[in-house]
């Protein structure tokens, strides 16, 4: 009976110490990011899924945004200017970093339309300058798309390189005025060698 008491008792202090870890977690999530939190509960939800989940927001309201062009280069990783690389050292060049990227969570995608020279240039000089969330952290991933831009010319690309014949239909039901593009094989392949996610 004593026993059965003691265990008891040390399920009720561990429920009670991950109550304050939670709560603590959530003053200071509130403190970081300047105003209340949010702070409602989904009824039934594991203690511990809720304190996982308030660590990882945590994490990313330290870490806030980043630049993956500055992170590369404060940990020694060398990108020299596109006109500096004959197009041999480009194209190793640009596979360096596409690793040093999926070794940061940091995946891209729809790249097939680009040369190397393109592709490389579009992450020298743009996309690894614009500050991303959670970029570098051990969990989640960040999702580079070159056509992610959403502009009239990303989604002629899109459907001109990438959509198939469904996709193309339905954008053209919803969308009759769009100038619907011919559709193409993209002239390179090197989507299917991209690092992926992991789930």
């Amino acid at each position: 009976m004593s026993n059965q008491g003691v265990r008891g008792g040390d399920s009720d202090w561990n429920s009670v110490d991950r109550e304050i870890r939670i709560e603590g977690l959530r003053d200071k999530i509130t403190r970081i990011a300047g105003g209340e939190m949010f702070s409602g509960k989904v009824e039934g939800c594991d203690p511990d899924l809720e304190e996982a989940f308030l660590e990882q927001v945590l994490a990313l309201e330290l870490h806030g945004f980043e630049c993956p062009f500055n992170c590369l280069l404060e940990e020694g990783f060398d990108l020299p200017a596109p006109g500096r690389l004959n197009d041999a050292d480009l194209t190793v060049k640009l596979w360096e970093v596409i690793r040093a990227l999926a070794a940061k969570r940091l995946f891209l995608s729809s790249t097939d339309h680009l040369s190397d020279r393109e592709l490389y240039v579009w992450l020298w000089e743009d996309a690894l300058r614009q500050e991303l969330m959670g970029f570098g952290l051990p969990f989640g991933n960040c999702h580079l798309d070159v056509l992610g831009g959403c502009s009239e010319e990303d989604l002629i690309l899109r459907m001109r390189y990438y959509a198939d014949d469904e996709e193309r239909a339905d954008w053209a039901a919803q969308f009759p005025e769009f100038p619907m593009p011919p559709r193409q094989k993209p002239p390179y392949k090197r989507d299917c060698r991209l690092p992926r996610a992991s789930v």
